[in-house]
C-alpha cells in the first residue's frame, strides 16, 4: 500500500527521552516507521537500540516526548520519572497491534508449540479456538516448523524455538512486528533459519522495527537503518548508504569492529 498523506506512519517517536534513575538511554529520538517499512536499528551495546524498541511497544515508560501509533498519539499521565501510560484500554490496544519477538523467544515450556501460538489469540482477541488453532498450523507451516505443533518447547532447537515466537507473533495479527536481537542467541547455522523467516516477512511487506546485530541482515532487509551511539542517532538513512559511505567517525568504527567478528 503506498504512503500517501492520509496514511500516517504505524509508529512516529519524537524527542524521546528515557532514563534509569539518573542514567539517561535515550536523550532525544525521533524515529518512524512507515506502513510496510523495515527499519533496522543498530549500535554498541547500551547505545539504546533495545530500550528504543520497548519504548515503542510501551513495555518501558518514557520519560519525555510523544509517541503515535498509526497517527494517534499516546496518552500520559504525570511527567519526568513518575510518567505513565494515561489510557489502559489504549495501551492495551497498541500493545496488542505490536508483536514483540524477543532475544530468548519467551516460550511458555508448559504448552505445546501451537499451544502457545494459539494462547494470545484466542484469551486477548477472543478469536474461536478451532479458528486460531487452523491459523496456528499454518503459520508453523510458513516458518518451516509445521510438523513441529505437538512438540513441546523443549524438544526443539534454539533456530525451531524462535520461528515459533515469530510464528506467536504473527498470529495475533499485528500492524507492525518488533524484533529485538531475534538471532543473536543462536549459533550461526540456526541463526540462517531465523534469518530466512525474517527475510520472507520484510519480503511481504510487513512493517517491522529491528534491533540486531547482524550487519548483514540489516543491509538486506532494511529500508531505512538508524545507528544509535550513547542514547543519540548519530547516523540514519537507506543501508546503501549508510553501510556504502558511512558519515561519522562513528559510525565508521563500528562497521570496521562488526566486520572484525
Amino acid at each position: 500500500m503506498p504512503v500517501t498523506e492520509t496514511t500516517p506512519p504505524v509508529i512516529e517517536i519524537r524527542d524521546l527521552h528515557k532514563a534509569y534513575g539518573a542514567l539517561e538511554v535515550l536523550k532525544g529520538v525521533d524515529m518512524v516507521a512507515e506502513k510496510g517499512e523495515v527499519v533496522s536499528l543498530i549500535g554498541s551495546s547500551g547505545s539504546g537500540k533495545s530500550t528504543l524498541l520497548r519504548c515503542a511497544n510501551l513495555l518501558e515508560d518514557s520519560q519525555q516526548g510523544e509517541i503515535r501509533f498509526e497517527g494517534e498519539p499516546v496518552l500520559w499521565h504525570g511527567t519526568g520519572l513518575g510518567r505513565r501510560p494515561g489510557d489502559h484500554k489504549q495501551l492495551i490496544r497498541i500493545r496488542t497491534n505490536l508483536s514483540m519477538v524477543f532475544q530468548q523467544f519467551n516460550l511458555w515450556a508448559h504448552m505445546t508449540i501451537l499451544e502457545n501460538v494459539i494462547e494470545a489469540p484466542v484469551t486477548v482477541l477472543k478469536r474461536d479456538r478451532h479458528e486460531a488453532e487452523a491459523l496456528g498450523r499454518e503459520l508453523l507451516a510458513k516458518v518451516g516448523i509445521g510438523d513441529k505443533c505437538d512438540a513441546y518447547p523443549a524438544q526443539l532447537s534454539g533456530g525451531q524455538q524462535q520461528r515459533a515466537a515469530i510464528a506467536r507473533a504473527l498470529a495475533m495479527e499485528p500492524k507492525a512486528l518488533l524484533f529485538d536481537e531475534p538471532t543473536s542467541a543462536l549459533d550461526p547455522e540456526l541463526e540462517q533459519e531465523v534469518v530466512k523467516v525474517i527475510k520472507a516477512l520484510a519480503q511481504e511487506g510487513r512493517t517491522m522495527l529491528l534491533v540486531t546485530h547482524d550487519m548483514r541482515l540489516a543491509a538486506d532487509v532494511s529500508d531505512h537503518v538508524v545507528f544509535l551511539h550513547q542514547g543519540k542517532i548519530e547516523e540514519e538513512g537507506p543501508p546503501e548508504s549508510l553501510f556504502g559511505n558511512p558519515q561519522t567517525e562513528r559510525l565508521q568504527q563500528f562497521l570496521s569492529h562488526s566486520q572484525d567478528r
